[in-house]
């Protein structure tokens, strides 16, 4: 096979194309802006566009819903944005394809390189925590694209929250380039290099604002929903159970107390706890989730629950509360609150409580369903 087509098929592969029907979403990972660059010793680089597509954002809603999540990536490799030379800035990303999207939809008016590694379609801040985006797979990329042939300097910029990952001394040791830490958010690189690679207090800042926490609400749902459904059903066919026997009226309206209640919590650690996150009181994630799971049993009580014994109200206090609270330590993998130490210290003394509080409202609940 001669050059020409070696060149012609490696676009076919990383070329920003639109998807055919029956092709995968990742095959097309960004709109084309231009012809593909030619580097030195006839090497093709994808160019592609800083402004997203309509197909972009829209793959983008879909992802945070869970949708094809787990494919959506980019070819790793070498892409141009603008008309970037020899000179040009050499960013470094995740081939998830919603970090290569928010970086290079922030370089509008920039000539710059994006050199994106092969995270297995994981983002960077988790990438880096897995090894992931790390010192060795950098090395390798920037040896796999010929790096040193596309540009005369040794400079590349990487994300600071795949700093964890990454060892500079180990990469300028290996591969001659020096690792300069951009800013924590992606729409800080332009004036982040308009300051001469400097970056303020500010760009250094992590933030989880609400709009973020909005962000990752979406997925909790659509992973809780299928197993919230099987625990509510069997909660409805178990609150027919008396001590005169089984009682379909009783299964109806107990059961849809029960539904209800489930709900309760399950909108508490989902939705609730990480939108109000920051007011909630405690620093761990399970007592912020208990808090909301004990404001939404407060609910529960004035809606669905009045009237009912104390051993079924006790039960419900402890379930939503627990529920909550379980839930709510899914977070940990989204927030930049935490750390993984930290993480792993909140999980040995709150898993053993959530479990016997859970255990014992369970009890509870199945005794209110005899004595009443």
């Amino acid at each position: 096979m001669n050059t020409a087509n070696i060149a012609q098929n490696e676009v076919k592969k990383n070329c920003c194309c639109p998807a055919q029907p029956g092709q995968p979403e990742q095959a097309a990972p960004c709109c084309p802006s231009g012809p593909p660059v030619r580097g030195k010793k006839t090497r093709v680089i994808p160019r592609v566009a800083s402004e997203l597509t309509g197909a972009d954002k829209w793959g983008n809603i879909k992802v945070r819903w869970g949708i094809k999540r787990m494919n959506y990536r980019v070819e790793p490799g070498i892409y141009a944005v603008g008309n970037p030379d020899e000179n040009a800035i050499v960013l470094v990303s995740a081939n998830y394809k919603l970090s290569f999207d928010t970086l290079r939809k922030e370089l509008t008016g920039l000539d710059a390189w994006i050199l994106v590694l092969d995270t297995r379609g994981i983002n960077v801040w988790c990438a880096a925590g897995k090894g992931t985006f790390g010192t060795d797979e950098l090395v390798r990329r920037i040896e796999i694209t010929g790096l040193k042939e596309i540009v005369k300097h040794r400079k590349l910029i990487a994300p600071q929250l795949g700093a964890p990952g990454i060892s500079a001394h180990r990469v300028k040791a290996q591969s001659g380039f020096n690792v300069i830490y951009g800013p924590v958010r992606a729409s800080d690189i332009p004036a982040f290099l308009r300051a001469g690679m400097k970056a303020t207090p500010e760009m250094r800042r992590v933030r989880f604002p609400f709009r973020d926490r909005a962000r990752v609400v979406p997925i909790e749902l659509v992973m809780g929903a299928p197993k919230f459904f099987l625990i509510m059903l069997v909660f409805f066919l178990l609150s027919g159970f008396t001590n005169a026997g089984y009682s379909l009226n009783m299964t109806v309206s107990a059961g849809l107390r029960a539904v209800l209640s489930l709900l309760f919590a399950f909108i508490a650690g989902a939705v609730a706890a990480p939108l109000l996150l920051p007011w909630l009181p405690g620093r761990s994630f399970s007592c912020k989730g208990f808090a909301t799971g004990v404001l939404f049993f407060g609910i529960s009580f004035f809606t669905v629950l009045r009237g009912v014994s104390r051993l079924e109200t006790t039960a419900w206090f402890l379930l939503i509360s627990t529920i909550a609270s379980f839930m709510t330590m899914n977070f940990t993998g989204a927030s930049t609150y935490t750390s993984l130490s930290g993480v792993k210290k909140e999980m040995r003394y709150a898993l053993p409580a959530q479990i016997t509080a859970a255990a014992i409202g369970i009890l509870l609940w199945l005794a209110g369903r005899f004595f009443y």
